[in-house]
């Protein structure tokens, strides 16, 4: 659904380290050009050290993808691991049998691999992702593998990626050997606020989408705020706002709704929501009389409401739960699970935008309204029954009223958009 919604090939802000969808901010092009050639001219020891999130990985695919022609190449993601385990986790990567040997053996074996490899004129480079999770030991062991070498040239040559932490690993007087080796030494800038745009504008082209631009300039100035220059931020947001977007059947992403976005990506909001709603719970699965004033009492006894948009939420959600328990029953959804109900009602409020009385134009007796976006298995009397507790012929009168457009009182559609009349709670 979001792929269509948006004319998508594919998911443009994926978790996968997909080098076709790296951007090249300048600093991305220098890294992979010191790279390219310190392998180029064999170099041996090779390092790309960058906060998380920056894409270190989805650059050294793309690495990967220029010399698969021309090099031998292991990649290894397993780094908690001791030194003879790293051995064998090499010797596989390359396609070396490790069982059964011991580390003179696994040596051995290695040794043998290259000095085949380079007499066939082929060089051999070797990966290792998340490096600073190495222990020292097997720090010293990564060194010691620069030993392989002929008389006029290195075996191999390795490339250590990792986080911050490697490069003041790398500082340890202990490691002074491995560091005196490391001929290139790469890094990734975080990228600026001007360049945000231009990211997200490349993985949605490189998705496939050919469209008005989805952001607008403040929601892009928001995401460059909050993301902080780090594309597997700007992904999530992206993600996360798109999908909310989709949702609510909107094509073109403001920074009301990346705000929104921000809030679900929030522990903290989570958290607080939670606290908020969990005195509701029980009384979802009771039968006990319900009315404005306990839902006041519990909600206030958790957390005061300190703003409006909360504020108008919990009004909400005061008439859904008052109409489902009027007279003391609860009545049935139309799937039969109110829970389910409740939840997916929760999800749809958090996209309504709930009008006072006082709106402009309005009389001071005529009911405040909310927008509500048609879901599969709607109907206007589910609907009605939910907001104003009643389908009569004033309820229909009142839709008709909020909703000018609506020419078949019994047909909607999903995705369709509604004015809802909601119960005074006086």
């Amino acid at each position: 659904m979001f792929l269509d919604f948006y004319r998508l090939r594919e998911q443009p802000f994926g978790v996968s380290p997909d080098p076709k969808y790296l951007y090249f901010s300048p600093g991305h092009r220098e890294a992979l050009a010191s790279l390219f050639y310190g392998i180029e001219t064999g170099r041996g020891f090779l390092a790309l050290i960058a906060e998380p999130g920056m894409g270190k990985t989805s650059l050294l695919f793309q690495l990967l993808e220029r010399l698969k022609d021309s090099v031998r190449s292991a990649f290894l993601f397993q780094t908690q691991c001791d030194s003879r385990e790293l051995l064998c986790y090499l010797l596989e990567a390359l396609g070396i049998d490790s069982q059964g040997a011991d580390l003179v053996q696994l040596h051995a074996r290695l040794n043998d691999f290259l000095l085949t490899e380079a007499r066939a004129g082929r060089r051999v480079v070797v990966f290792v992702d998340e490096a600073q999770n190495l222990s020292d030991s097997a720090l010293e062991t990564v060194r010691l593998l620069s030993n392989f070498e002929a008389t006029n040239q290195k075996l191999f040559q390795i490339v250590l990626s990792g986080q911050p932490e490697l490069a003041r690993r790398l500082k340890n007087p202990r490691l002074a050997q491995l560091r005196q080796r490391i001929a290139v030494l790469a890094g990734l800038k975080r990228l600026p606020a001007s360049e945000t745009f231009q990211y997200i504008h490349h993985r949605l082209e490189i998705a496939g989408y050919d469209g008005p631009e989805v952001f607008t300039p403040a929601s892009v100035a928001l995401i460059a705020k909050v993301g902080q220059g780090i594309p597997r931020n700007i992904n999530n947001i992206c993600f996360n706002a798109m999908s909310l977007a989709c949702a609510m059947g909107c094509k073109r992403i403001g920074p009301e709704i990346v705000q929104e976005a921000l809030n679900d990506l929030s522990l903290d909001y989570v958290v607080e929501k939670a606290c908020l709603l969990s005195p509701l719970v029980p009384t979802l699965n009771s039968t006990k009389q319900f009315s404005w004033k306990n839902l006041r009492d519990n909600v206030f006894a958790s957390r005061t409401v300190q703003t409006a948009v909360l504020s108008a939420l919990l009004g909400s959600v005061a008439t859904y739960l008052g109409a489902h328990t009027a007279a003391g029953v609860i009545h049935s959804s139309p799937t039969g699970n109110v829970g389910a109900e409740f939840a997916t009602q929760q999800s749809q409020l958090r996209a309504a935008q709930v009008d006072g009385s006082e709106r402009s134009g309005a009389s001071m007796n005529s009911p405040r309204s909310f927008t509500y976006i048609v879901q599969p298995n709607d109907t206007l009397w589910n609907l009605c029954v939910w907001s104003l507790g009643r389908y009569d012929e004033k309820t229909i009168a009142e839709l008709r009223k909020l909703n000018p457009d609506l020419t078949d009182i019994d047909r909607i559609e999903v995705g369709q958009q509604l004015r809802l009349p909601v119960r005074s709670s006086n």
